[in-house]
């Protein structure tokens, strides 16, 4: 059908949210002795009735990206002063209320860790290096009911030995050779969801959490990265009743044995070369029943 005959499509606008991403917020605590600091990532979004401002091009009830920014740097004065999370919890209240046209808010946070430098033994009152692992959260709500999410990425582990990948399904194609004395390395990437409780420790839950994955990539043998994902997962779930389940995402980053013996040398399994890519890549949820 075409030209004068064809019939008029109707067009609906779909879900929307918008927001604004990236605001690098970076708070000293001089009151503190000693001195503390939050270095933080934030991006809000908000969803609502924003068909107007889609569809007719009216901005009137439309809060501004800018201010948007412009709100997180201000209510970090007095609302950033625990956890990251609370921090959420502080910004979905505000912006539920400040902006007419919205009903719910996103709100994502990465936190990088920072360390006192330690001289001579003693930890420097105001001196700091960027710490291992980069904390995550996420607060979700609608100003009565929220979700909180908290998590860990770029937390870079590698055990030497006590791994192995082997009785594997093998087809025409397969040419990798059993082993059961491997370095098993890789990036992890965990997220754990709370319940709705928003007044818990979470900056005791995160470090102690984090501890827990650690000290479990640690305590056993590894016959395969979904082995030690499954045992991670399940560690938290019985060391910490708050969480309710947790997501892993393991890049096996593999450390090939260079072969040596082609020079002459002798081959002492000391050597190896650290392959970037391409690289397997195993994640999953570890849940209650």
């Amino acid at each position: 059908m075409t030209g004068t005959n064809r019939p008029k499509t109707r067009v609906v606008l779909g879900q929307n949210n918008y927001g604004k991403s990236d605001i690098r917020l970076v708070k000293v605590f001089r009151d503190r002795t000693p001195q503390e600091i939050k270095d933080i990532h934030v991006a809000v979004s908000q969803e609502g009735d924003f068909e107007a401002v889609h569809v007719a091009g009216d901005n009137s009830g439309a809060m501004a990206t800018d201010t948007m920014r412009n709100s997180v740097y201000a209510l970090a004065e007095n609302k950033l002063t625990t956890s990251i999370e609370n921090f959420g919890v502080e910004l979905v209240k505000y912006f539920v209320e400040a902006a007419p046209l919205t009903t719910g808010i996103r709100v994502d946070l990465s936190e990088h860790p920072w360390e006192r430098i330690v001289v001579d033994g003693e930890s420097h009152e105001h001196a700091f290096s960027r710490g291992a692992g980069r904390r995550t959260a996420r607060v979700t709500g609608d100003g009565t009911f929220f979700k909180v999410e908290a998590g860990v990425d770029d937390l870079v582990v590698l055990k030497t030995t006590n791994s192995g990948w082997e009785n594997f399904h093998r087809d025409r194609f397969t040419t990798l050779p059993d082993t059961d004395d491997r370095i098993l390395a890789t990036v992890v990437t965990a997220k754990w969801e709370y319940g709705g409780a928003t007044d818990l420790d979470f900056d005791g839950l995160w470090e102690r959490v984090r501890r827990r994955i650690l000290a479990t990539f640690t305590d056993h043998y590894s016959p395969s990265v979904q082995n030690t994902l499954y045992r991670m997962g399940r560690a938290v779930l019985e060391d910490f009743e708050e969480v309710e389940r947790i997501h892993f995402s393991l890049p096996n980053r593999h450390h090939i044995k260079y072969d040596l013996q082609r020079f002459g040398l002798k081959d002492e399994n000391e050597i190896f070369h650290a392959a970037a890519e391409p690289y397997g890549l195993i994640e999953g949820w570890v849940e209650r029943a």
